[in-house]
């Protein structure tokens, strides 16, 4: 029966719950990248892979939440917001926790050491990156706020600050992985070329975490404009 399915019930008092349901178990993902790094950093490999299964198990939560929101999402909302504006949303919301699952997946798949001198910055872009995510996941936490003020008022000027503060966040997460690039230039030479490409990869992976978390911010501003 239909009354039994928490998702109907979810979805039956507003259009937007599992939206941002959706994004609390995004940000998770996000959250436990945190957890996998500190375990590379103690050389914990046992609690890289049980941290890895926690973000697989997260991600596909995510994942049955956005495929039951896409199903269910009715044609016209009859709301200040365009059905394809949230579908957009979620697929950005989604690539974040694709992307904690890719990392954690590398980590798993290729033991990577941290070389002397990377563990400090590497942390500090992991935590910023986080930062980033929950500043989305706040937001996002507004769209019911939104909705009652027919996307207009205090409400959304409120929420255009948060994205600025967002944009700003994200802009130290570019800063944060120039630092850590450079850690690993200074050990370059001591590592052999595979180690060097993959934390290339990772840089840049962990810092995506940021990049879509700000898209999310940004792509809600322009339905704030319309």
């Amino acid at each position: 029966m239909a009354g039994n399915n928490p998702f109907t019930s979810l979805f039956g008092r507003s259009p937007f719950k599992p939206m941002q349901e959706h994004m609390r178990t995004v940000n998770q993902c996000a959250v436990e990248t945190a957890n996998l790094f500190e375990a590379l950093c103690n050389g914990e490999q046992d609690q890289v892979k049980e941290v890895q299964q926690r973000i697989f198990k997260l991600e596909s939560e995510a994942d049955t939440i956005k495929n039951q929101l896409r199903a269910h999402l009715p044609k016209s909302l009859f709301m200040p917001v365009d059905r394809r504006d949230l579908l957009e949303v979620l697929d950005l919301q989604d690539e974040i926790a694709d992307i904690a699952q890719d990392i954690a997946g590398l980590l798993v798949e290729r033991e990577m050491q941290v070389m002397e001198g990377m563990q400090e910055p590497l942390m500090n872009l992991v935590r910023r990156c986080i930062d980033a995510c929950e500043l989305a996941t706040r937001i996002i936490e507004r769209l019911d706020e939104l909705v009652e003020t027919g996307f207009r008022g205090p409400e959304s000027d409120a929420v255009i600050l948060m994205v600025d503060q967002l944009n700003k966040t994200e802009t130290d997460t570019d800063r944060l992985g120039l630092e850590l690039a450079r850690s690993l230039f200074a050990q370059e030479e001591n590592m052999n070329p595979v180690s060097v490409m993959m934390w290339y990869d990772l840089i840049s992976m962990i810092g995506q975490l940021a990049d879509y978390a700000e898209k999310v911010g940004n792509r809600l501003r322009l339905m704030l404009a319309r």
